[in-house]
């Protein structure tokens, strides 16, 4: 099944060949017709568009605060070697409407190099938007989304830096935050952990503690460094992510360099059990789990794309497969919306790979509400 979309680029024609490279709209497709400026494009019931960033692409996150989930931030991390050798990066907003094919430049914001973005979660209820990055020079970085005005014209959403704070002289690698978006934890190179105590002025380093060598589970709502369980001989290769789930607080998902994704009952907290597990291909490097429909997980497979994967039932099922990036598989997410069955937000798809630095935003084939 084909679908046709209509844009207006309103530039002369002769622009067109440079479009499918580096355009602001950033759409893949196949010329039918042009004229006028208008061009009708036959797109793949999958593929809704494309952007090719400055960057090596790690990160996509599409904000979860009711109006703005057409928000989608991406985030870079490039390596510069040479005698003196540095990293450099960005985080990218994007505007996304998926029914009429849109994936808008918004704003970007120049940076180090990297490693993990997470917007603020809903519930904590603080007036705006905030997403958080964690830097290659060891730094957490808090942005607002806010509107960006020009007199009485409102010209689009921006990020401006509100707090940051250097933790460690290690890279920050992947954080979080907590429900109420008053603290922040992070995990950083050395194998250690900060947690971060937030307010609208600073970010201040609360704990820390040397955390893992192998891999091990922490419970910050007791002593953060009092060790909850630890298991090395299941994962046959280092552990990627892990999650928890967001409809069963006695299930835990991880992931690893050995392809597999795996759920873990943890009723018995001093020694979890390993529910079960399936091959996906390629390293787990980033588990999503879908806002509304429990046990629906998206993963990013490093060297096999990315995965849609059904946790429901006895059984682990791969569901659908996406492989349209040519590069390691790093970024994912699903578009947050209303949790009424069937609408097309709960359906997008926002995919990105590293060397390429591809970003990609698509609907699955299958009916994920079944």
């Amino acid at each position: 099944m084909n679908i046709t979309f209509m844009y207006n680029f309103h530039s002369k024609v002769n622009t067109i060949n440079n479009i499918s490279q580096r355009s602001g709209l950033g759409c893949e497709f196949t010329l039918s017709h042009v004229s006028a400026g208008i061009v009708f494009a036959v797109l793949p019931s999958m593929d809704v568009a494309h952007f090719y960033l400055d960057g090596n692409t790690d990160a996509v996150e599409f904000c979860p605060h009711y109006s703005y989930n057409h928000v989608l931030a991406a985030a870079t991390y490039t390596l510069q070697e040479g005698d003196n050798p540095s990293r450099s990066g960005s985080v990218v907003l994007f505007n996304v409407n998926a029914g009429s094919g849109q994936l808008d430049l918004l704003h970007c914001l120049e940076s180090t190099g990297i490693f993990d973005i997470k917007w603020s979660p809903v519930e904590a209820n603080i007036g705006r938007p905030l997403l958080a990055q964690a830097d290659s020079d060891g730094y957490v970085k808090v942005h607002g989304l806010e509107s960006s005005l020009d007199g009485l014209e409102e010209k689009g959403l921006v990020l401006r830096e509100g707090t940051n704070e250097k933790i460690s002289s290690s890279m920050c690698l992947c954080l979080d935050w907590n429900p109420s978006a008053t603290s922040i934890a992070v995990g950083l190179s050395d194998g250690s952990v900060s947690l971060l105590s937030r307010s609208e002025t600073k970010l201040e380093i609360e704990q820390e503690w040397k955390a893992h060598d192998f891999e091990i589970c922490w419970d910050v709502r007791d002593c953060p460094s009092k060790l909850v369980f630890r298991n090395s001989k299941e994962h046959r290769m280092g552990v990627c992510c892990i999650t928890k789930s967001i409809s069963d607080p006695n299930v835990v998902l991880t992931g690893s360099y050995d392809e597999h994704i795996r759920v873990w009952d943890i009723r018995s907290i001093s020694k979890p059990v390993n529910q079960s597990s399936v091959c996906l291909g390629g390293g787990v490097w980033r588990i999503k789990q879908h806002p509304h429909v429990p046990g629906l997980v998206l993963a990013a497979c490093m060297h096999n794309g990315f995965a849609l994967v059904d946790l429901r039932g006895e059984e682990i099922k791969i569901v659908e497969t996406y492989n349209r990036h040519s590069s390691l598989a790093y970024g994912v997410d699903w578009q947050k919306g209303g949790s009424i069955e069937g609408r097309r937000e709960n359906m997008v798809i926002a995919t990105c790979s590293f060397y390429d630095r591809l970003l990609r935003i698509w609907t699955p084939q299958c009916n994920i509400f079944a």
